[in-house]
């Protein structure tokens, strides 16, 4: 097969799998494997066809790289206010922990040399920010869980690849007690490198960034040049040092406060998910399935202690007397631990170098048949943990009410009387909601109305940064600036998806083009007929009320508009498969079974708001 048509399947493969993944809500990372492992058998080739063993780990490296960089790019110093304890402990102590029992586990279970069992003890220690942000997102659970296992999951990694280095080096000197000098050199070195050349750089970038001396075209990819340009002069210094260098690198740039870095953020993200489709493809295609076999009953045992003990343990010592975790955390954390793209590269390339020891005399000759192992074993550790953990992790989270059973809450921007009015109807039949606004006496009658409501600027860091949005899976915009609205569903599309975010239809939306806001800078408009905030807030002070009906083959959308009249406006839907969304402007039909909240005119006249009562105490 010619190079172009392996590398153009690789990658129709890869999206597809990503698609397909989106659709039938897997993980993807599950159909990148398979279709690895299918394109291989399929064809009868794979990467190493086509490329040298160092040229393809290179490659890995710098891929790996950039997922680290744009992890910590997403890694705010504000979510360590409640998990930075937690978050030190796990990458400290629980490292060490998960390290031993992996290691003692791989021993005595695949009778591995030390050597070979510490190494995979290692590189075990991992999580990954490829497996748990498309989690997370399924999941939404509290904010400072969310922050605990993200934290984790992007600083464990570099410390694995570095705890890995430190392994074979004591394995090559022949122990750790002929090590100890070399070991704690190795270690200085490569924590004052990675952290110092990444805070250098990090300024660096800053000032360029500051003084607009990278024109806004080239931001991106200048960036992505400086990252490859980092990890490559990082492992120059000190070997397997730039791992830790692009991912300080990536928080530092994320909490500085003079420029920008959300463009950047957005096109890594789109890099990273095209990164993620060809290494799995890639590096599954490498494994024969007679491997994969050669292994499998001892690496399910093996994956049982690695669930079942190692991660609980390291949980539950490295928490030991934290106060900031009740029991409920402490078992969620024990109970999320999948393995992703570092764990995969990371073994690919400590096994070519047992290898390559072993042929040399450095390690014993026994030890280079060990290392074939370790390749599909961490595969097939990675596609257990991805598959159990992607299907117990939801439910255990609501189960253990650190997650809401329904994700499709509503934030809104605004909290006017009609806005209350509805986030009231809707919080009584169980779904969240959250109100934002920067009037007192807004938020204040919300309270009162019980209702959860902040006082914050919709386009704020804190309203962004620091409101936890669990059980939140929707924005609607409706203050009185349009432009607010629509630059607020902006922001946040990149939280809630651009299918997530609406606003209400903004009053130059029957202008002249040449003065109204161009389409593809607003969200989605809301409630059936595009009422605008005047409209609505006029039928509210009028006495309009929410009502919940349901639409049958009976009762139709057709007889709720002659029963109610035509100003009668559609707000929500509600069905068992699609659960709560807006109604879109243009709503023409409902499906039977699906429950409707509308704002409605009564004949009566309307009693004073809570805000005007609150404005008429003052």
């Amino acid at each position: 097969m010619a190079p172009l048509t392996y590398l153009v399947l690789v990658l129709g493969l890869g999206i597809l799998a990503q698609l397909v993944s989106w659709r039938l809500k897997l993980p993807s990372i599950l159909l990148l494997l398979a279709f690895g492992f299918g394109l291989s058998a399929v064809t009868g080739v794979n990467i190493d066809n086509y490329l040298r063993q160092d040229v393809l780990l290179a490659i890995v490296g710098l891929f790996v790289a950039i997922i680290l960089f744009e992890g910590g790019l997403t890694l705010k110093f504000s979510e360590l206010r409640e998990a930075g304890v937690p978050v030190l402990r796990l990458c400290s102590i629980g490292v060490v922990v998960s390290f031993v029992v992996t290691a003692v586990l791989a021993h005595l279970i695949f009778k591995f040399d030390w050597a070979v069992a510490s190494l995979l003890g290692a590189i075990l220690v991992v999580t990954g920010p490829t497996v748990i942000g498309p989690l997370l997102r399924i999941i939404k659970p509290v904010r400072k869980i969310s922050s605990i296992v993200k934290w984790e999951g992007i600083v464990v990694d570099p410390i694995g690849a570095i705890l890995a280095v430190l392994v074979f080096q004591v394995a090559v000197a022949g122990g750790f007690g002929s090590a100890t000098e070399t070991i704690l050199l190795l270690l200085g070195k490569t924590l004052l490198v990675g952290v110092v050349l990444a805070i250098v750089i990090a300024k660096i970038i800053e000032l360029l960034l500051r003084h607009h001396l990278i024109p806004d075209f080239l931001e991106s990819v200048f960036l992505l040049a400086v990252v490859g340009g980092a990890f490559a002069a990082s492992n120059a210094i000190q070997q397997e040092s730039g791992l830790l260098t692009v991912t300080v690198l990536g928080i530092a740039l994320a909490n500085q406060k003079t420029v920008s870095v959300r463009e950047i953020l957005a096109f890594k993200e789109h890099l990273r998910v095209l990164i993620i489709s060809l290494l799995f493809i890639l590096l599954s295609g490498r494994i024969a399935p007679s491997a994969l076999g050669g292994v499998l009953i001892p690496s399910l045992v093996f994956i049982g202690g690695l669930i079942l003990i190692a991660r609980p343990a390291s949980i539950f010592i490295a928490t030991t007397f934290s106060k900031r975790l009740t029991l409920r955390d402490r078992i969620f954390l024990a109970g999320i631990a999948p393995r992703g793209i570092v764990a995969a590269a990371v073994t690919s390339i400590f096994a070519i170098e047992l290898q390559h020891a072993a042929h040399e005399g450095t390690l014993p000759e026994s030890i280079a048949a060990q290392a074939d192992q370790l390749v599909p074993i961490v595969f097939l550790v990675i596609i257990a943990t991805v598959l159990l953990y992607g299907i117990i992790a939801a439910p255990m989270a609501r189960a253990l009410g650190l997650a809401s059973k329904n994700s499709t809450g509503v934030l809104f921007a605004g909290a006017d009387q009609w806005i209350r009015q509805i986030a009231k109807a809707l919080q009584d039949d169980g779904h969240s909601v959250l109100l934002l606004d920067t009037k007192y006496e807004k938020i204040a009658a919300a309270r009162l109305e019980g209702l959860r409501a902040v006082r914050a600027n919709i386009l704020s860091e804190y309203a962004e940064e620091e409101l936890d949005f669990s059980g939140i899976g929707q924005l609607i915009t409706a203050t009185p600036n349009d432009e607010i609205n629509s630059l607020a569903t902006r922001e946040f599309s990149h939280i809630f998806g651009k299918a997530n975010v609406w606003q209400i239809s903004p009053q130059d939306s029957n202008s002249h083009h040449t003065n109204a806001v161009a389409s593809h800078n607003r969200g989605r408009v809301c409630f059936r007929g595009a009422p605008a905030y005047p409209k609505l807030t006029a039928l509210s002070r009028e006495g309009a009320l929410v009502k919940k009906t349901q639409i049958t083959d009976v009762f139709t959308l057709e007889d709720f508009t002659l029963t109610y009249g035509e100003d009668a406006i559609v707000l929500f839907l509600h069905d068992e498969s699609r659960k709560l969304r807006p109604a879109p402007a243009d709503l023409e039909n409902i499906v039977p079974g699906t429950t409707i909240y509308s704002l409605i005119t009564p004949s009566e006249p309307a009693k004073p708001s809570a805000e005007e009562e609150i404005m008429r105490g003052s």
